[in-house]
């Protein structure tokens, strides 16, 4: 069972003026918001639309070391769960 969908909405000037897709730009926030702890790795990577492996080697390309603790292993368990998987 999938959670509650929320939009954000970028006004097409600004997706234009950062020379990114739209996938482009989910991948950027999420890899942001994992480097600042914000997300769990598989949080991170269903923002960005991507499998837990592509998204590790996302991070791996930007030289951004993984931090995966207990506390997110049973958040990524909860999260599968959540998602039927």
């Amino acid at each position: 069972m999938e959670g509650k969908l929320t939009a954000i909405v970028i006004p097409d000037e600004i997706l234009r003026n950062t020379g990114m897709t739209e996938q482009e730009l989910a991948q950027t926030l999420a890899v942001a918001l994992f480097q600042k702890e914000r997300l769990s790795l598989g949080q991170a990577s269903r923002l960005a639309g991507m499998s837990q492996w592509e998204f590790r080697g996302l991070l791996a390309a930007q030289d951004i070391p993984l931090h995966y603790d207990v506390a997110e292993l049973e958040q990524d368990v909860a999260t599968l769960r959540e998602m039927g998987t």
